[in-house]
């Protein structure tokens, strides 16, 4: 088959594909402009409550860095609220709300929120529910002291009805570039982060970014004059040993050498960025990436200490992300005698410029404003 004939095989298959799903993207659209209308014009109730809701979510399917971002406001706000994360605990092998404890395990409430719990514990309150109405109420009942809650992904449970709407887009999968399910990774019209956006967040903004490409994205954005825009990198923290070891082999990615084996191991929604990342160190590197929230087993593991053994180098290590990692130290199956080889690097948010103090200090004035009085960055 010459490559022409590939070229244009691949064009009619994508174009197959388009007219099958697109009236499939129609349906889709429908059933959610629908939704949001019984939701507008009161048919199905939102809730609000005397404690403020902040509510970090986004409009695509995929990561676009909302447990970073959530465990950003932490660390800002911390030490000035009584705060609780809710969080559906997605993939969780359990239901219902359940309560954060040191007893649970990242099957009992979810990898993303074991990771901001243990990370933050002590500082705040963790909870898992589906019902988030419910899960407010029963962490109010609980820990009346709470006067700030964060929902974790919740944009759209329109159930409950925020003080702060913060919705982060991922500058590598703009959603004006995109289209809505199934025929793209749009979980609503454009329009309608539009309407019910506070603060909008692009993530993943590459750090040497120009400022013209910031005020583009800002055009096509087209956002209300009264919702602020922010623009956010990733940071990358120095490895570090997921299991005890009595000598650290790796300190730094700096201390990577071209003689050296990586394996990048991700059970992330979009892996890209990191196994870029670690590519740029000049160690030998392959990937090895599995669906989103991924629960690792004997077989996994067996997998992935064949290929790191196939790697040429004298030091070979397998390199994860934070989110990967809670889950690997909880796991039976992982091979004590392979602890030492293992590491993960930390993601922070990074606010461009002036940014963080900005988006922090309109954050909290939002929150402490009327509902009724305008606020503006």
């Amino acid at each position: 088959m010459s490559l022409l004939t590939r070229i244009i095989s691949a064009k009619h298959r994508k174009m197959l594909l388009n007219a099958i799903l697109t009236p499939c993207a129609w349906v889709y659209g429908g059933v959610v402009w629908v939704r949001n209308f019984l939701f507008e014009r009161g048919v199905i109730k939102r809730h609000t409550f005397k404690v403020p809701v902040v509510s970090v979510g986004n409009i695509t399917v995929g990561g676009t860095g909302k447990t970073p971002m959530v465990e950003y406001i932490i660390e800002a706000l911390y030490d000035r609220y009584h705060i609780a994360v809710l969080s559906r605990g997605y993939k969780r092998l359990t239901s219902g709300f359940i309560l954060a404890t040191d007893s649970l395990s990242p099957r009992d409430i979810g990898d993303e929120p074991f990771q901001i719990f243990h990370k933050f514990n002590g500082l705040i309150k963790l909870a898992v529910c589906e019902d988030r109405v419910e899960g407010i109420n029963r962490l109010l009942e609980l820990h009346p002291d709470i006067n700030l809650i964060l929902l974790d992904d919740a944009f759209q449970h329109r159930q409950v009805k925020p003080k702060v709407n913060i919705v982060l887009v991922d500058y590598t999968r703009l959603p004006y570039e995109d289209k809505l399910l199934p025929l793209g990774n749009l979980r609503e019209p454009m329009h309608y982060m539009t309407l019910q956006s506070d603060i909008v967040v692009v993530t993943k903004c590459p750090p040497d970014i120009l400022p013209r490409d910031l005020r583009l994205v800002k055009e096509h954005l087209d956002l209300f004059p009264d919702t602020s825009l922010y623009y956010s990198t990733i940071r990358y923290g120095s490895p570090r040993p997921i299991f005890p070891v009595p000598d650290v082999r790796l300190n730094s990615l700096q201390d990577l050498r071209q003689g050296d084996a990586v394996l990048c191991l991700t059970g992330i929604a979009n892996h890209r960025p990191f196994a870029k990342y670690l590519m740029s160190f000049g160690a030998t590197t392959r990937v090895i990436h599995f669906d989103d929230h991924h629960y690792y087993s004997r077989a996994d593991f067996d997998l992935i200490f064949t290929e790191l053994d196939k790697l040429p180098g004298e030091r070979k290590f397998v390199i994860t992300t934070e989110k990967d990692a809670v889950k690997i130290l909880n796991n039976a199956y992982y091979p004590p005698e392979r602890r030492s080889q293992i590491y993960f690097v930390p993601i922070k948010v990074g606010l461009m410029e002036q940014d963080g103090p900005r988006f922090i200090d309109n954050l909290v004035r939002r929150i402490e404003t009327h509902t009724d009085e305008p606020c503006t960055d």
